[in-house]
């Protein structure tokens, strides 16, 4: 598959296609999807953009919020990704992920993220990761995402969005963190 970025057992996270543009903005209209993301459904139009953007990030960067798909079926769950939050924290690399309610609690989420964060570590050389989640109240499935990743607890920050004010926690892991984490793999000498 040519636009296949990364593989998993289960999944398969690839540039974005024009037909999984429906279901992208069906999940960005869907109020539990966004309660976390700034509580209001995305127009189609905004929509649109984020996939179109990730495809250029990717093509440019090797970085970006990529479509994910199941590999046994082709279902659409949603996107997950490497990418950098210009506004707030311009030299950090960002992991971030969205499903469609329906695919939440079936571990996909983690799957994918841990593919990027090795992809991330190994492929890009990145130092740290982090992850920026909703503070008040808490986005407690992606907490939990986090931590099982072997993210940590980096700061808490309040970050302007829309004229407000974001209450976030700010979640990190570094590469020597990732690494020695990882079963069966050695952590590189020092």
């Amino acid at each position: 598959m040519t636009d296949a970025a990364l593989t998993t057992e289960r999944l398969v996270l690839r540039t974005w296609r024009q037909d999984d543009l429906p279901a992208f903005a069906a999940l960005n209209q869907d109020p539990a999807v966004m309660e976390f993301l700034g509580a209001q459904p995305l127009p189609r139009e905004e929509s649109d953009a984020i996939a179109a953007y990730a495809n250029e990030l990717w093509a440019a960067r090797r970085l970006g919020l990529l479509a994910m798909e199941r590999r046994d079926d082709g279902a659409f769950l949603g996107m997950c990704g490497l990418h950098v939050l210009h506004e707030w924290y311009p030299d950090d690399v960002e992991l971030a992920f969205r499903l469609a309610g329906q695919h939440w609690g079936h571990g996909y989420a983690s799957e994918a993220a841990a593919a990027w964060l090795a992809y991330g570590f190994d492929g890009l050389g990145l130092d740290r990761v982090i992850s920026v989640t909703d503070r008040d109240p808490p986005n407690a499935r992606s907490i939990a995402v986090a931590r099982r990743l072997g993210m940590v607890w980096d700061h808490d920050a309040e970050l302007p969005e829309d004229g407000t004010t974001f209450a976030a926690v700010v979640h990190s892991i570094t590469a020597e963190q990732w690494r020695a984490a990882q079963p069966g793999r050695a952590s590189p000498a020092t």
